[in-house]
């Protein structure tokens, strides 16, 4: 197995977020990948290698040009208005409201974001360059016939929407990754989210196409972030009708309960039979996760993989959540593990 990391990542560092009606340090932080890396290397589950570079004209094809603009000039335009400080919207826009974007930074920050967790500090963006490099190169691998491949990307992704940022997302890695595998030649493609949280950027980014299947387990928006999207009748709008599934969960829920939902998501995936598999790896599922309300624990996760390998697919796994810093190595390498050995 290939590892795909850079250093890079490491840039995204210092920043804050808005939660609970308090300003505070990120959950969401560099110690995650240490952690992880450091599993990894224990175990000794795959080869660490360093992506290539592709440019943002893949970015651009899930994302709005406009957006990718904003974000690779948005700590100039910040620093251009005087403050040298973590850069976080204020506002946002409601709808009915306009769509039309300002020239004004802090404008700008609202028009394309929906929430208070996307902080921008000096490294940000060149950590999600990075970040989407590492999910490319993933796809690369997989293209060129590895049977899986882990992206360890930072930032995370799930919940960045065409041109919108949000939940710690700037770039949707995994959706950049479905993206390139389809434009490398797989005709079908599916991505299968199992982070706490709904991936709501994946869902939204393929809404309406029938080539690339979109699975979420996740816990129910009437309780958890991001509220307003995961719901059991999402099921894909157009071409795309049939080919969004959600599998919203209680919080509080266990693995004995969460597997039926895994299987439930697997029968959708074979019988959309994909020549590619994304894996949204989100962790926050964990019973210690500090901002989520499920109760896996670390064993859970071997089965995790092992259910996921007996798909049969290519499968490139793109990090997302997972904020219990002490166990997110354990239960990423659980997760690898079973799916090599399943």
């Amino acid at each position: 197995m290939k590892i795909i990391h850079s250093p890079r990542h490491l840039g995204h560092a210092g920043h804050v977020e808005l939660t609970h009606g308090q300003i505070v340090p990120a959950f969401e932080k560099p110690e995650r990948v240490a952690m992880i890396m450091k599993a990894l290397g224990e175990r000794r589950l795959g080869l660490f290698v360093e992506p290539t570079a592709h440019g943002l004209d893949p970015v651009r094809r899930v994302h709005d040009a406009a957006y990718v603009r904003f974000l690779a000039t948005a700590w100039e335009l910040w620093t251009a208005s005087g403050r040298d400080n973590p850069a976080l919207p204020s506002f946002w826009r409601a709808p009915g409201m306009r769509d039309i974007e300002p020239d004004y930074v802090d404008g700008k920050f609202g028009f394309f974001s929906f929430d208070g967790g996307c902080c921008i500090v000096p490294g940000t963006w060149d950590a999600v360059q990075a970040g989407a490099d590492l999910a490319l190169t993933g796809a690369d691998l997989i293209s060129a016939g590895e049977r899986m491949a882990f992206a360890l990307c930072r930032p995370p992704g799930h919940h960045a929407q065409q041109a919108t940022m949000g939940g710690y997302c700037f770039v949707n890695n995994a959706a950049v990754a479905a993206q390139g595998l389809r434009d490398r030649g797989a005709a079908r493609v599916a991505v299968l989210d199992v982070d706490y949280h709904h991936g709501n950027g994946t869902q939204s980014i393929f809404y309406d196409r029938a080539d690339v299947l979109v699975c979420n387990i996740h816990s129910d928006p009437r309780q958890a972030y991001p509220y307003f999207l995961g719901y059991v009748d999402e099921i894909g709008a157009g071409a795309g009708e049939g080919f969004n599934a959600n599998y919203p969960l209680p919080k509080g829920t266990d693995y004995a309960a969460w597997s039926v939902a895994l299987e439930a998501a697997c029968a959708r995936i074979e019988a959309h039979a994909p020549d590619a598999l994304v894996v949204s790896l989100g962790v926050d599922t964990f019973k210690g996760d500090p901002i989520s309300a499920f109760q896996l624990d670390s064993p859970d996760y071997l089965r995790i993989g092992a259910r996921i390998a007996r798909l049969g697919k290519p499968t490139l796994f793109v990090m997302e959540g997972g904020y219990a810093v002490d166990a997110i190595g354990t239960n990423v390498a659980n997760t690898l593990e079973g799916f090599l050995q399943g």
